[in-house]
C-alpha cells in the first residue's frame, strides 16, 4: 500500500471510552504506540485501548504530542540544563491542578512520552524546590506519617 493511501491516523480508547482520533505520526512519540505500530501491517484500521489513562488526559497528553511532533529528537539528553529550563508553551500547558499534573505525569510514564515525563519531572521540582520537608509534603500531598523517634 501506498503512503498515500495509508490510514494516517490512530484511533485511542481511553479507560473512560471517550475516542480519540491522532495523527500517527503524532502517536510515534509515544515509544508504546510506536513500537505497536512497527508490529502491525502499514495499512491497519489501529483501535487501541489506553485502559489506565482518562479521556480528559489523554486528549490533554496529545495536545502536547501535536504542539511537539516535529521537534528534533534529543540525541543525548542534557541533564545540566536548568530545572527551571521549561519552555513557555510547556510551562503554560502544565498550569492545571495537582491531580491533573499528576495524571499527566503518569500516563506519560506508562505511554512512554519521555519528553512529556521530563517537563512533568521538572515542573514539580521547580514545585518543591526551595521548600521545607513539611512544605514539601504539603504540596505533593505526602501524609506526614513519621514518629518522634524517626525525626530524632
Amino acid at each position: 500500500m501506498s503512503d498515500s493511501t495509508r490510514p494516517k491516523t490512530i484511533t485511542l480508547v481511553s479507560n473512560d471510552e471517550v475516542l480519540i482520533v491522532v495523527e500517527r505520526q503524532t502517536a510515534k512519540l509515544s515509544l508504546t504506540l510506536a513500537n505497536m505500530l512497527e508490529d502491525l501491517q502499514p495499512d491497519a484500521k489501529v483501535v487501541v485501548p489506553i485502559p489506565n489513562v482518562n479521556g480528559e488526559v489523554l486528549k490533554k497528553i496529545f495536545k502536547w504530542c501535536e504542539h511537539h511532533k516535529d521537534d528534533p529528537p534529543e540525541v543525548i539528553p542534557d541533564y545540566r540544563r536548568m530545572i527551571a529550563d521549561i519552555e513557555y508553551w510547556d510551562q503554560k500547558f502544565l498550569q492545571v491542578d495537582e491531580k491533573m499534573l499528576y495524571d499527566i505525569f503518569m500516563a506519560s510514564n506508562y505511554l512512554d512520552i519521555k519528553p512529556l515525563l521530563d517537563v512533568c519531572c521538572k515542573t514539580v521540582a521547580n514545585m518543591i524546590q526551595g521548600k521545607s520537608p513539611e512544605e514539601i509534603r504539603k504540596t505533593l500531598n505526602i501524609p506526614d506519617d513519621l514518629t518522634a523517634d524517626d525525626l530524632s
